[in-house]
């Protein structure tokens, strides 16, 4: 289980791309399971106005990994162009079809039980 430590200053953007970026290569959350992992469960939105401000973040967010929770791409308008985050999902083995993340299942990481938070 790999651990992550938030200062108290950080803002809840900041927790947001610090998760973001612990999403393996070929899997995909859902902007409700970082929210609910940050103590905030009625934060999904949230979570997603974080996504859309991702691409001007350093060190880089792979926001393309975040989906909406029946593994839709809800986000892709906020990307370059509207197939980019189909694409970089697809270079990373995930299929997409429809928009969807096919066996959304079988891609889904759980932040809850991957993590260890060290508030």
């Amino acid at each position: 289980m790999a651990k992550i430590k938030f200062k108290k200053s950080d803002d809840f953007f900041v927790q947001v791309y610090e998760v973001t970026r612990l999403i393996p290569y070929g899997r995909v959350t859902s902007y409700g399971a970082i929210a609910r992992f940050l103590g905030h469960s009625r934060a999904s939105r949230m979570v997603g106005y974080a996504m859309n401000n991702a691409h001007t973040q350093v060190p880089p967010v792979p926001a393309h990994r975040v989906v909406n929770r029946n593994g839709q791409l809800s986000g892709k308008h906020h990307f370059a162009t509207p197939t980019e985050m189909q694409e970089l999902l697809e270079m990373e083995g995930i299929k997409v079809k429809n928009d969807t993340v096919v066996n959304f299942h079988l891609h889904y990481w759980e932040p809850a039980t991957m993590l260890e938070d060290l508030e």
